[in-house]
């Protein structure tokens, strides 16, 4: 066995994880481990140009946008949300089974039954 070998068995019997759902330990070799990855990104529709666009001067454009932002009385005071994140989970094989069975976690929302007036 090389170096590499031993020193990445080694690193990860050090490694802990645990259930992201219900904080359950997973040691290694004794439950079986679930990784959920999600990509989370602004679906973007592309807007064809037009012969206007082409015609208007943008960094004019975007001088009067920051001048309007720089005077406004009222700056943004929402963190600003990352356009992409990567997202990843350990999950233990019960709580995989329920992400599988509604990934969304609709079946936890309450559901409303308005009436007929």
């Amino acid at each position: 066995m090389s170096f590499a070998e031993v020193a990445w068995k080694g690193a990860c019997s050090m490694l802990h994880f645990s259930c992201d759902m219900c904080r359950q330990s997973l040691p290694p070799g004794h439950n079986t481990r679930y990784v959920i990855q999600m990509e989370v990104y602004a679906a973007a529709e592309i807007v064809p140009l037009t012969e206007q666009d082409l015609d208007s001067d943008s960094l004019d454009d975007l001088s009067d946008y920051l001048t309007e932002l720089e005077a406004s009385p009222h700056p943004a005071t929402t963190p600003a949300v990352p356009a992409y994140q990567k997202l990843r989970y350990d999950l233990c094989a019960h709580c995989h089974s329920r992400f599988m069975r509604d990934p969304l976690n609709r079946d936890a929302a309450p559901k409303l039954d308005f009436s007929k007036n």
